[in-house]
């Protein structure tokens, strides 16, 4: 991985909500994924939600707003962990989707451990 790059990848709920989408949305998602991985730096498209370790790609096409939430595995370097979905239809990114992000984090790490 060059420099400034980093590798996005995806658990099962991710995967099952971009494919439940219409396939040029899914498209427009992965377009915007690949611009971060690419190391572009733009909180419109990817962004730390405030008092949590869960960061959302934000992408917007044919004006729904989806959102992608993942976070940071730094002990895989770069490694960015895509946990869930939605379509975002408040202004306000509902806290339960967070809170599952949160879950689904700590989840993971817990897991990670037991395999060492």
């Amino acid at each position: 991985m060059a420099r400034g790059e980093l590798k996005v990848t995806y658990l099962e709920e991710a995967i099952t909500f971009i494919e439940s989408l219409p396939v040029s949305a899914g498209d427009k998602i992965f377009s915007v994924i690949h611009r971060i991985e690419g190391g572009e730096k733009n909180t419109e498209l990817f962004k730390k939600l405030e008092n949590s370790e869960i960061w959302e790609f934000r992408v917007l096409y044919n004006k729904i707003a989806y959102r992608l939430f993942a976070f940071w595995d730094t002990q895989e370097s770069t490694l960015v962990i895509a946990t869930h979905g939605i379509i975002k239809k408040t202004q306000k990114t509902p806290n339960k989707e967070i809170t599952k992000a949160e879950r689904i984090r700590k989840e993971y790490f817990e897991s990670k451990d037991k395999r060492k």
